[in-house]
């Protein structure tokens, strides 16, 4: 099963390719002269498939972060993996930034992870589920009541203490490969029901 995922949700793009659990190829890409970096995805894509010998025809499932992250982010990979899958007629799936995250955990310690929602909030998932958009206040006491592994960003991180995601460079495009591969082992991943997760309304300008 060849397994192709993608995410331009957070700070940096990753691109990745699997068969199965096994990781054949994985890119990161950022920001570059002023373009974002999803600008850079579709190139990615052929990139890796050309590395592997590969046509789109070849690949079985395609996984993307469905969020939250940046709103153009959310809604670059969500429809790059929708056209996709459509085109191939293949299985797409839809994993959370916030899941994600979780996997940076490595410690026997329960796992917390909050990122930036703005306006004092942030986007917080714990206890293997996603709470939504909680004010800062609230994160603070349930931190102080239990000994969380806490994983967020940089701008929290100054609030909230935990570790930053943005400082080091974890496997995450590997994380998402190996939890679409678990997902569609168990369930079918219509391309029809991929949706971007939008805790928040996108902004309206």
């Amino acid at each position: 099963m060849k397994i192709l995922v993608f995410d331009t949700c957070l700070d940096k793009m990753y691109v990745t390719l699997a068969e199965d659990e096994k990781i054949l190829t994985s890119k990161i890409v950022t920001n570059q002269d002023n373009k974002y970096h999803s600008a850079f995805l579709i190139s990615t894509i052929r990139e890796i498939l050309k590395e592997n010998n590969l046509e789109p025809k070849d690949l079985s499932v395609i996984g993307t972060n469905i969020g939250p992250g940046s709103f153009t982010g959310i809604r670059a990979c969500t429809t790059v993996a929708r056209m996709m899958a459509q085109q191939l007629n293949i299985q797409a799936c839809g994993i959370s930034s916030l899941e994600i995250l979780s996997h940076i955990n490595k410690t026997e310690k329960p796992t917390m992870v909050a990122l930036d929602a703005r306006k004092n909030c942030a986007y917080l998932r714990y206890e293997d589920d996603i709470k939504g958009a909680i004010q800062l206040e609230e994160i603070k006491e349930l931190l102080e009541k239990n000994e969380y592994y806490l994983i967020t960003d940089d701008r929290l991180q100054k609030e909230l203490g935990g570790i930053s995601y943005q400082q080091e460079e974890y496997p995450l495009g590997d994380i998402l490969a190996k939890l679409v591969y678990e997902k569609v082992q168990k369930e079918s991943c219509k391309w029809q029901e991929l949706k971007p997760l939008y805790i928040q309304p996108p902004p309206v300008y």
